[in-house]
């Protein structure tokens, strides 16, 4: 029997989830890229299914652990003096949904972007366009484990 909270699907046998922090092997300069996803996936698994939220991966029922593979910025469009006018940050996140009941694992990665005006914004802009493709990065992992991806 599957239980479905906002089209989420996760099987009844299964009560709690592991989400260790998310390991950031990418060459972003920004600091907090780790702790955000985690607690994007943290927010998705916990506050919108019944999975309860354990720190030790051997105690979970379910354990996803996630690395940050790949950061990019680049301009994607330039100015008339030459300047970018416009930034794109990438992300790719590579995911394992591992179900310790059923010995059974899913992986996959996920990819997002987002574009900053790196002149009226600077390093916040490139945050927040970072940001913002990890919560869409989290949403696409979170819609495709809960649907057996």
């Amino acid at each position: 029997m599957y239980y479905s909270f906002s089209g989420a699907s996760i099987p009844s046998h299964l009560a709690t989830i592991a989400i260790p922090l998310a390991e950031d092997n990418s060459t972003s300069p920004l600091t907090i890229l780790d702790e955000a996803l985690t607690e994007l996936l943290v927010d998705r698994f916990v506050r919108q299914t019944r999975l309860t939220l354990v720190e030790d991966p051997a105690e979970a029922d379910l354990l996803l652990t996630v690395y940050i593979d790949r950061y990019t910025n680049a301009p994607t469009s330039v100015t008339g003096q030459e300047r970018a006018q416009f930034n794109r940050v990438s992300l790719s996140v590579r995911a394992r949904y591992y179900n310790r009941v059923d010995d059974d694992a899913l992986e996959r990665s996920f990819s997002n972007f987002d574009d900053y005006d790196p002149l009226a914004g600077g390093l916040e802009a490139e945050e927040a366009a970072a940001l913002s493709a990890l919560e869409n990065i989290a949403d696409d992992l979170f819609t495709a484990a809960t649907s057996n991806w």
